[in-house]
């Protein structure tokens, strides 16, 4: 009768049962299928988004030099390898509870008294299975299927870490280029308007040229000088970002010399026209694995207002002589089942369970949003990469046009048939087309390295892809 009782709770026990979890299914996006379009947004191919490493967007050697040493030195990144071996520990804690705990001990001792009594020893050894809970209702199994999707969030936190540092790194090196060039045509505009001081002093000398001629000529000097200046601070702090990103020190080598050096070195994205890729995004991942891991936690919370029955078991031998120990006499065991009914908890179930609910609402809020967020930022860098090319193509011809405009009126002020009215401004607007243009180049390579972080570049997984630990 005993060995038949035994038999079926074991039974029970290995078929789970039940679980009490609400049945999970993904949220519809909140968003629209595809992406905005319209003169300002860049027209899309057909073609779904690839899955793409960051060396095919950024081919630039030197720059991914410096990323390869900012994946082995950054900090973020070791703290989300830390928070990853956290998580892991932690589902391997939880998922130990589903599996009986058992322990084996040997012990000794000796027992005597006064009046003539003797001393007695005993000596035992056994292994046994303290309160292991049979999960009828599944409470072990939503914990530990809890702890595995936190434990997913985790490692999709990690490579959105990941994906973000590469952006930060490619903005931040695309920013020192671009101020290192600023700082060039800062330099050469001081150069050629100390030479247009030294003309129009020299002018003034023989009485050619007034006075007015020359202040106007040393201002332009004098902002050059002063944007010089500023730009040799901004480089300095450009480098000073960039270590930090790398987290160790730069090497000059990888180190771009200027905006133009590395603007045709950063190949297209493709978005698609499906919003559904926003789906693979490392933060939408982690946001929806939270959501499961809220979700698992309700058939926690459900699964504590039933039953809760635990067997313990002990197999030992016990003697008191060493070498009878072993003896088919001094073999005992026992067994046990406890079981536990909650009848009065003041409401505490019942608030566990109003705040696992309250929790899932929260994920649930939580994820959706950030596929709005992602939505926004993705369409944000389409709608600026639809323009950006007829902006450049403009300002790379307003300069041209500015140079050849600067070198005719400055040729003609040289011989005297214009005013130096007309080479100031020639000079000025130079200038000014000159430093947009360096930031329009910025803004075209940033807008890549925007497009690659917000689509989710090389970080792009299914949930499918990650292994249980």
């Amino acid at each position: 009768m005993s060995r038949r009782f035994a038999s079926g709770l074991l039974a029970l026990a290995l078929a789970g049962c039940t679980s009490l979890e609400p049945k999970y299914v993904r949220p519809e996006p909140p968003v629209p299928l595809s992406w905005p379009v319209g003169d300002s947004y860049l027209r899309q191919s057909e073609a779904g988004l690839p899955i793409v490493g960051y060396r095919d967007i950024f081919r630039d050697p030197r720059l991914q030099a410096l990323v390869e040493q900012a994946l082995a030195n950054n900090r973020d990144l070791r703290i989300a390898a830390a928070n990853i071996a956290s998580a892991r520990a932690q589902y391997s804690v939880q998922r130990a509870e589903r599996l009986p705990q058992v322990a084996a001990g040997a012990g000794a001792g000796v027992s005597g008294g006064g009046g003539g009594r003797g001393t007695d020893t005993n000596f035992s050894i056994d292994v046994g299975v303290s309160r292991f809970e049979l999960d009828l209702f599944g409470r072990v199994r939503s914990l530990s299927r809890s702890a595995l999707d936190q434990y997913f969030s985790t490692e999709a936190a990690a490579r959105a870490t990941r994906l973000s540092l590469v952006g930060e790194i490619a903005s931040a090196y695309f920013t020192l280029a671009a101020d290192r060039s600023l700082l060039a045509v800062a330099r050469a505009t001081e150069a050629n308007a100390a030479r247009s001081v030294e003309l129009t002093g020299a002018r003034l000398r023989g009485g050619i040229a007034s006075r007015i001629d020359l202040r106007q000529a040393q201002t332009v000097l004098e902002q050059a000088r002063s944007d010089a200046a500023a730009q040799v601070t901004r480089v300095a702090q450009d480098r000073n970002a960039l270590q930090l990103l790398v987290g160790a020190p730069l090497d000059e080598a990888n180190l771009p010399p200027s905006i133009e050096a590395v603007d045709g070195l950063v190949a297209e994205l493709p978005a698609g026209l499906s919003s559904t890729v926003l789906l693979r995004r490392p933060d939408v991942v982690e946001a929806e694995f939270q959501l499961r891991a809220a979700n698992a936690r309700i058939g926690a919370a459900r699964a504590a207002f039933f039953p809760t029955i635990s067997l313990t078991g002990l197999l030992g031998l016990a003697s008191g002589g060493l070498t009878s120990l072993f003896s088919g006499g001094a073999f005992n065991f026992n067994a046990g089942v406890n079981a536990s009914v909650p009848i009065f908890d003041a409401g505490a179930n019942r608030g566990n369970l109003q705040y696992a609910r309250a929790q899932r609402e929260l994920f649930l809020a939580r994820y959706e949003q950030t596929i709005q967020t992602a939505f926004r930022e993705v369409s944000d860098a389409l709608a600026r990469r639809g323009t950006i090319g007829e902006q450049f193509g403009a300002e790379s011809r307003l300069v041209a046009d500015a140079q050849d405009n600067y070198r005719l009126t400055d040729a003609r002020y040289r011989e005297g048939i214009e005013n130096f009215l007309a080479t100031l401004d020639a000079q000025r607007t130079l200038y000014s087309a000159q430093q947009r243009l360096v930031r329009t180049r910025l803004e075209r390579a940033t807008n890549l390295a925007d497009l690659y972080r917000t689509l989710g570049g090389d970080a792009l997984i299914d949930t499918g892809s990650f292994a249980k630990p």
